[in-house]
């Protein structure tokens, strides 16, 4: 029988399970790599309830958010869902400004997604994001973009699997490497 995949809250419940991904080498945060497995595991070691809380952070507040070249920027609100099907498959994260479906230039993206490697090509990114779409449209958006590399095939597949049309190439800001890539959309 095949596992059903669903997406759970970041809780301590699944807490160990996380921090054994972090541990083996994981990061949902792909631009800043191991790096950011490094300080999510040093975050959690410090207060793994401050930890968990920050992972569901829906009026974002003053904070400030890291982006991959070391410069900080206003956080959205957003949050992050964990994928488990028995075991921690990966993560799902989605932010948003209140109103609008606009982002600014800093963030690529309404949704970003990432499946430990050990658990790829199952269909569990595609599944994931089929999950999360109607909590986006909870939040009032009319559609999501969603950007990925233009090498990156298999996330191409997910997102058109969920409804997504290629909106737009475009090159990424600066702190993102000023590297080429390409947003969808994906009506709601």
């Amino acid at each position: 029988m095949t596992p059903t995949l669903e997406l759970v809250w970041p809780s301590s419940q699944y807490l160990p399970h996380y921090v054994a991904a972090l541990e083996r080498g994981w990061s949902a945060n792909t631009g800043r790599g191991p790096k950011a497995a490094a300080d999510e595991l040093a975050s959690i070691r410090e207060d793994d309830a401050a930890f968990l809380a920050g992972l569901v952070d829906r009026h974002a507040g003053n904070e400030l958010f890291t982006l991959p070249d070391g410069s900080q920027v206003p956080r959205l609100p957003s949050y992050r869902r964990w994928l488990w099907d028995g075991e921690f498959c990966g993560s799902i994260t989605f932010r948003w400004q209140p109103g609008t479906e606009a982002l600014p230039p800093y963030c690529l993206g309404h949704i970003g997604y990432s499946v430990v490697p050990w658990k790829q090509r199952r269909g569990y990114a595609s599944r994931a994001l089929q999950l999360l779409l109607p909590e986006a449209r909870e939040e009032g958006l009319r559609f999501v973009e969603i950007t990925t590399d233009p090498d990156n095939v298999a996330s191409q597949r997910v997102i058109e699997v969920n409804g997504g049309a290629l909106l737009e190439q475009f090159t990424k800001v600066g702190a993102f490497g000023g590297t080429p890539g390409l947003r969808y959309r994906i009506p709601l």
